[in-house]
């Protein structure tokens, strides 16, 4: 017949109280409950607290709860014999049973919501609508193909096919390969939380093209700041003012926008002579920034009594700076995409390079024009890049412009 004791072992306070199970000489196994105790409270005889401290709440319903514990192992005993292996594992699981793993959705769709609930307190908001976004364009994927999607699906098959889809609906190359990346992370993602994936998962490879980057260079920036003030309406000179500090200083719109005269310090440089610095936290990687400020745009500053621009917001810069450079006569025709508000998709052909400006075109004409005058490592310091592939890439150098660069050392 099978018999179930307290035991307490040490002499030490609090000490663990164990249980042992025996039945005959095949069963004998022991294991730590999730109680302790006192030695000197302890029973050993009656296998419970002793008399006088179960006058105690504590120590009455630790009496209660051991007694709970000895009937409902022998009960899980009797219903196991035969049925379950009974070992050390078995009690052990007893007295902690294992969590169930939680069970994530193998539908692609409904796992990139899970993603982002894991991943929304360490990712920007942008990235969130990225996500969002390639969800939506598998739902209207999922509803041109009449399939769902699995995470087990993502295979080289898929990505073929989502391609083709793709492009039949005039989305960028650049664009497709950053969606695929993208869901080859969800799926990744799922892999970790134990979701079947593809063997073929990690054969999918989506490469970016190479595009011609668009950046003012130093004759239109010319242009731009000889622009007649007859000709500026105020809100568009205080967007031209913005635009131009972008390119003296290379930062993103999300940083130089929020530039502000507190920001500015006065430092010596080597020759004694005080450097105006800019120092600020970058909203994108959260870095802590000290850059210096250009003598051109402190002379900016001087038209605001020493501070910058008016601030604006970022959809009406855009706006605005397109005017600028409309009135610059900054019209070459170049081959570029635009968002085609009508189909809602960007949309690639010939336009005039003033439809094509955009927030970000001030901190890559900083870096592409003083890139082989500005040693690189200060340029990438400077834009935030972490790495000369990444700065190069973002400049649009290719390795023959490098090679030939590197020629004029030869």
């Amino acid at each position: 017949m099978a018999s179930i004791n307290l035991i307490v072992q040490s002499t030490k306070s609090p000490a663990v109280i164990y249980i042992r199970l025996r039945d005959g000489r095949n069963i004998d196994l022991k294991a730590k409950t999730n109680y302790h105790i006192d030695p000197l409270n302890w029973d050993q005889s009656e296998q419970r607290p002793i008399k006088k401290v179960r006058k105690d709440i504590d120590f009455a319903n630790l009496d209660t709860d051991l007694k709970d514990l000895k009937n409902g192992l022998l009960k899980e005993y009797n219903n196991s014999k035969g049925v379950k292996i009974i070992d050390n594992q078995w009690i052990n699981d007893y007295i902690n049973p294992p969590k169930e793993a939680e069970i994530y959705s193998n539908k692609l769709i409904d796992y990139i919501d899970i993603f982002i609930a894991f991943r929304k307190q360490d990712v920007k908001a942008s990235t969130i609508t990225k996500c969002n976004g390639i969800k939506h364009l598998l739902m209207r994927y999922q509803e041109y193909t009449k399939t769902v999607l699995h995470i087990r699906d993502i295979d080289v098959k898929f990505k073929m096919d989502f391609e083709k889809y793709c492009l039949s609906k005039k989305y960028a190359p650049n664009t497709i390969a950053r969606n695929i990346r993208f869901i080859k992370t969800f799926c990744r993602h799922a892999k970790s939380n134990g979701v079947e994936t593809n063997y073929q998962l990690d054969n999918i490879k989506a490469k970016y093209h190479k595009v011609d980057n668009i950046y003012l260079t130093e004759e239109e920036i010319s242009k731009i700041v000889n622009i007649p003030i007859k000709d500026l309406s105020e809100g568009i000179e205080n967007a031209r003012d913005w635009l131009l500090i972008s390119c003296y200083c290379g930062q993103r719109v999300s940083d130089f926008l929020r530039f502000d005269k507190s920001m500015i310090r006065y430092e010596k440089n080597k020759q004694g002579v005080l450097t105006p610095l800019i120092e600020f936290t970058q909203m994108k990687t959260d870095k802590l920034m000290t850059i210096p400020l250009s003598p051109k745009v402190i002379e900016i500053m001087k038209k605001y009594d020493g501070n910058f621009p008016k601030k604006i917001s970022d959809q009406k810069y855009n706006i605005h700076i397109k005017k600028v450079c409309e009135i610059a006569k900054i019209n070459e025709l170049i081959i570029g995409t635009k968002f085609d508000h009508e189909i809602k998709i960007k949309v690639e052909k010939e336009y005039q390079k003033w439809e094509l400006v955009s927030s970000h075109i001030g901190r890559r004409s900083f870096a592409s024009n003083n890139y082989g005058t500005v040693p690189t490592s200060f340029l990438m310091y400077m834009t935030g890049h972490t790495t000369e592939a990444m700065f190069l890439t973002y400049i649009g150098k290719s390795n023959k412009d490098i090679a030939m660069e590197l020629a004029n050392y030869f």
